[in-house]
């Protein structure tokens, strides 16, 4: 049954997307035909306030707990993050754990192509230059490249999100993985997938080569209580009770230099995921408490709270504030609709901000280029 909790933590999301992206976001959309890199460093920190919103909600609001155990982070450190996929929400929960141990500004995530049509997320996640991918590397290759190559190119830090598994644990893709590995003499999984490692052996080699990476994040989540497997879960105010994460860093120095040996490195990354989390779901449900954390949060729980109420309080006065002045006024209505029909049609046409963003980037850094060369 849907939930008065699940409604109000959807429809606040999706208001704050939506009139974000146009109010916040959208003035903002002919500086990347002048500057894709002032673009790029202003959009961040834009999308990054939203971000802070679901993380206020569930915590504050819906009394989530979030338990976090390891090597933790190196603030503002560029890195690529690995995770397993326990549900199709542990992107948005991680949101959780970044922002005391890193900024949220600095994230990218790998998602499937469809959710880039979604109007409202689709539009912020395509200004936050999210890399879309279709599952199928013979289609995704060339945007990963020029995705990273862009980002290394204007010294732009970031932290990746990468799911190797592909998909979020199910029945039906435990029994695939577990076909998968019957078929090449594997061990069969119990709380994991087995990984595909392709995209992470290449994204590691392109950003590490683009000199842009200082280590690789390996993440372990889990749910000790209840796990809200899909979006409907959360819709029927099923909110994780709790959510732990486990983290352990690797120096980029420490990483193996052959495709092949970080292809093993990255299954056995997963080998050690299903041990910890059959120990985590089998004893007390929670992750060693004899892994200290190395490097302290980057900041205070009191400051963290401080921002959550802050989002809180901006995003339930923002888009009824919006609201208001589309109603008003009769220019904000004009470009209220004429800034939806830029951001349906551009993707429509173009396929997305990121893949117009990428292409004045290149138009001017061919520009400058031919500039130089007439100079000598």
């Amino acid at each position: 049954m849907v939930s008065w909790k699940g409604i109000c933590f959807i429809l606040l999301l999706f208001w704050g997307s939506f009139f974000g992206s146009i109010f916040m976001l959208g003035p903002f959309l002919p500086l990347m035909f002048v500057n894709p890199s002032w673009y790029r460093w202003i959009s961040n920190r834009l999308v990054a306030t939203w971000l802070t919103l679901p993380v206020a909600l569930l915590e504050t609001m819906f009394g989530v707990k979030v338990v976090i155990t390891g090597d933790a982070f190196v603030p503002g450190e560029r890195s690529v993050i690995i995770m397993n996929h326990r549900t199709r929400m542990d992107w948005m929960f991680l949101w959780n754990c970044l922002i005391r141990y890193s900024y949220l500004r600095l994230e990218k995530i790998c998602l499937k192509a469809s959710l880039k049509s979604v109007p409202g997320f689709g539009w912020a996640m395509q200004a936050a230059a999210y890399i879309f991918i279709h599952r199928k590397w013979k289609d995704d290759k060339n945007h990963f490249e020029d995705m990273i190559d862009y980002f290394c190119d204007i010294h732009e830090p970031l932290q990746l999100l990468i799911f190797p598994e592909g998909t979020d644990l199910t029945e039906n893709s435990k029994a695939r993985s577990n076909d998968f590995a019957e078929k090449n003499g594997l061990q069969k999984y119990e709380y994991v997938l087995h990984p595909r490692t392709t995209g992470f052996t290449f994204v590691v080699e392109r950003l590490r080569k683009g000199k842009n990476l200082d280590a690789v994040h390996d993440i372990t989540v889990a749910y000790p209580h209840n796990i809200p497997q899909t979006e409907k879960h959360l819709l029927h105010g099923n909110f994780p009770k709790e959510i732990h994460f486990h983290v352990h860093r690797h120096p980029v120095d420490t990483l193996p230099m052959s495709r092949e040996d970080l292809q093993l490195w990255c299954h056995k990354r997963w080998e050690e995921k299903e041990e910890r989390l059959r120990s985590f779901y089998q004893g007390e449900k929670t992750f060693s408490s004899t892994e200290q954390h190395v490097i302290p949060p980057c900041k205070s729980e009191l400051r963290v709270l401080v921002v959550k109420l802050l989002s809180i309080l901006y995003w339930t006065l923002f888009s009824p504030a919006m609201c208001l002045l589309i109603y008003l006024y009769s220019p904000i209505r004009w470009y209220f609709i004429v800034t939806i029909v830029i951001f349906v049609l551009q993707e429509r046409i173009f396929g997305g901000l990121e893949i117009i963003e990428l292409a004045c980037y290149r138009l001017f850094h061919k520009q400058a280029h031919l500039n130089l060369k007439k100079n000598e």
